[in-house]
């Protein structure tokens, strides 16, 4: 298959039966000019939620005795699970790069497939899915890379994630064909609008097949249309010929740029809402983003961080482990940046209501802990005291 027969059926077009580039020159590359600003848009979203769950700490905790009351006691660890997930998946990709190829595949295809080779987790290039209703789903021809796995694959060996039952890229490309319609108007009408046009007046025209009409027709066909485009140009003119452009008096505004741009960020605000992002996010609006940020870990990165979680427990634990209290959980608190000066009356009510620890307030900054035992203590301000101590203190019973 050729370029032009490849361009032709990604986009539904005829294939020319000879090939030619000239007869669809122009239909081609609109098409191609087209699928830059869709799939602008759709990586744009693709890659914000991968930067997203790329920074999300996959942590990993088992079960310790419990404590006096009788409550489970689960304790966070770093082991072989924890090391997978968060630094090196597989020997030729760190997490940052495995999360965004994971996160790419999902969107792209509206499914991914992670296999187990060794100690190594890959992604999936390519997989065929034989689905079964009482028995586990089958999943042959896996390729990574240029790597294809011989063996059969089942489902209780492998993780597999679903976005959505319908294709999610698709529903998108299928809403722009209409707005590709609405860009390339009003490009092409912005384009009119600027060109700069001309009346050209003759009393007679030569006779067909004389040197004199093809010096009239050189002169229509190349040297006027030259004239025109240049900045600084003279034409010749003949007697009886007489050529007069039309000034354009309207003042050009920014209006058919303007539109165009509008229409292009009406296929980036459709895009960010069909995979739940707050489309000023996407247009990088500065006013409103805390709520937007907000919105997005809501509904966008919450349910895709517990789907991926919930995959990799099943697949990781047996029943009886998860149950036991092993288990991993992705923590979504590192995604937003906090400024410690900004916070710092929340984190000063973090402590002194006896939730947190410095440790814990220190792990969720991204800062070394505090290899003391102080700095694991739980405190209470007086103000969260029970009662009964407050009357102690107020009888002096209550030594300072």
């Amino acid at each position: 298959m050729g370029f032009i027969s490849w361009i032709a059926s990604k986009f539904g077009a005829p294939v020319p039966l000879n090939g030619s580039i000239d007869i669809y020159a122009d239909e081609y590359m609109s098409a191609v000019g087209d699928v830059y600003v869709r799939e602008m848009a759709f990586w744009a979203a693709t890659n914000l939620i991968a930067n997203a769950i790329s920074k999300c700490e996959f942590k990993t905790y088992e079960k310790l005795p419990i404590d006096k009351y009788g409550n489970p006691l689960f304790k966070e660890v770093r082991k072989d699970n924890y090391y997978r997930w968060n630094v090196e998946p597989n020997r030729n990709q760190n997490s940052s790069a495995f999360m965004h190829k994971l996160i790419a595949e999902l969107y792209r295809n509206n499914e991914v497939l992670i296999v187990e080779h060794g100690e190594d987790l890959l992604v999936a290039d390519d997989f065929t899915r034989k689905e079964y209703a009482l028995y586990d789903n089958e999943f042959t021809q896996v390729t990574v890379g240029d790597f294809t796995f011989s063996k059969k694959f089942y489902q209780n060996e492998v993780m597999y994630l679903q976005l959505s039952e319908k294709n999610t890229r698709e529903l998108i490309f299928g809403l722009y064909e209409s707005y590709a319609k609405l860009i390339d108007y009003t490009m092409k009408s912005y384009q009119r609008s600027r060109g700069t046009k001309a009346k050209f007046e003759y009393k007679t025209i030569p006779t067909a097949g004389t040197e004199q009409r093809k010096l009239f027709d050189d002169l229509i066909n190349e040297k006027f249309k030259k004239f025109l485009e240049s900045d600084n140009a003279i034409v010749p003119i003949g007697d009886g010929q007489d050529l007069t452009e039309f000034s354009n008096s309207k003042t050009y505004s920014n209006e058919g740029t303007r539109d165009i741009r509008a229409m292009i960020d009406d296929v980036f605000a459709f895009t960010a809402r069909a995979f739940g992002i707050p489309p000023a996010l996407m247009s990088g609006d500065v006013q409103g983003v805390k709520d937007a940020l907000d919105q997005f870990l809501t509904f966008c990165i919450d349910p895709l961080a517990d789907m991926l979680q919930e995959e990799i427990n099943r697949k990781t634990y047996t029943k009886e482990q998860f149950l036991r209290g092993d288990y991993v959980q992705i923590d979504t608190k590192q995604i937003k940046h906090i400024d410690i000066f900004y916070a710092s009356t929340s984190i000063d009510k973090l402590i002194s209501s006896g939730v947190f620890c410095v440790n814990d307030i220190l792990k969720m900054l991204g800062l070394p802990i505090i290899d003391e035992d102080w700095a694991w203590e739980h405190v209470l301000t007086k103000n969260y005291s029970p009662f009964e101590n407050l009357l102690k203190a107020l009888e002096g019973g209550e030594s300072e």
